[in-house]
C-alpha cells in the first residue's frame, strides 16, 4: 500500500467517530497482521498502524507498551485461524494437517522470521516474555494439548502418555530448525515427525518361535 493509499485509509477509519474497544482493536490487529504477514516486523511502526487503522498512537501505547508487544498480539491474531486445530476423529490426520499448516506459515510468510524475531526480543524485554507465554506458546501448547487429550480419550493415544511432552516433541523439532536452520522445515521432515511418533521408532518384537 502506497503513503498516499495509507493516508486515505487513515482518514477514513478517523471518520467514523468513537467505536467501541472491540472495534477497535480489531482494525489495530488487521493492520498488523497485514503488515507482519506481508512485509515483516521490520516495516512495523506505531505511526504506521495509527495512520492506517485510525486509533491514535497514545490508545496504541495505552494498550501495548511495546512494538514487540503490539506484533505479538496481531501475529496472534492473524494466524489464529490458520493454526486452528481440527478434530476429524483421526489423530494423525489432525497432527499432519495442523503441522503442515503451521510450517507452511513459517516457511512461506514472514511470518516464521516474525516469531524468531519476537522470541529474540523477548530475552530482554520480560514484558514481551510474558506475553509470548500466555497470549502465543501457551494457546498455542492448550489448543494442541486439548486435541491430544481426546485422542488419548478414545484410545489413539496410551494412557500413561504425557500429551504435553508429545507437544514439545513434534512442535519444539519444527521451532528448532526455525531458530537453527541447518535443515530445512519439509512436508517430508513433518511427516516423518508425526509417522514416528504415532508409530515408534523401535523394531516391532521378534515373533516368538512356535513349539
Amino acid at each position: 500500500m502506497t503513503k498516499q493509499a495509507e493516508g486515505v485509509a487513515g482518514r477514513a477509519a478517523r471518520g467514523r467517530g468513537r467505536r467501541p474497544a472491540d472495534e477497535v482493536r480489531a482494525d489495530v490487529f488487521r493492520v498488523v497482521g497485514e503488515i507482519l504477514l506481508g512485509e515483516g516486523i521490520a516495516d512495523l511502526t506505531f505511526e504506521r498502524v495509527a495512520r492506517l487503522s485510525g486509533v491514535s498512537k497514545t490508545t496504541l501505547y495505552k494498550w501495548w507498551p511495546s512494538k514487540g508487544a503490539l506484533a505479538l498480539d496481531g501475529y496472534f491474531h492473524a494466524v489464529e485461524e490458520t493454526l486452528a486445530f481440527e478434530d476429524t476423529g483421526d489423530i494423525r490426520a489432525d497432527l499432519l494437517s495442523q503441522l503442515r499448516a503451521f510450517a507452511r506459515v513459517m516457511t512461506a510468510t514472514p511470518a516464521g522470521r516474525v516469531v524468531t524475531e519476537l522470541i529474540g526480543q523477548s530475552q530482554t524485554d520480560e514484558d514481551l516474555a510474558v506475553a509470548f507465554r500466555s497470549l502465543y506458546s501457551g494457546e498455542r501448547r492448550r489448543l494442541a494439548g486439548e486435541r491430544l487429550r481426546r485422542a488419548q480419550e478414545q484410545g489413539q493415544i496410551r494412557d500413561d502418555v504425557d500429551v504435553q511432552v508429545l507437544v514439545d516433541q513434534l512442535w519444539g523439532a519444527v521451532y528448532h530448525r526455525l531458530l537453527i536452520p541447518d535443515e530445512p522445515v519439509t512436508d517430508a521432515f513433518v511427516t516423518a515427525l508425526v509417522s514416528n511418533l504415532i508409530d515408534g521408532i523401535t523394531p516391532p518384537s521378534p515373533t516368538p518361535p512356535s513349539r
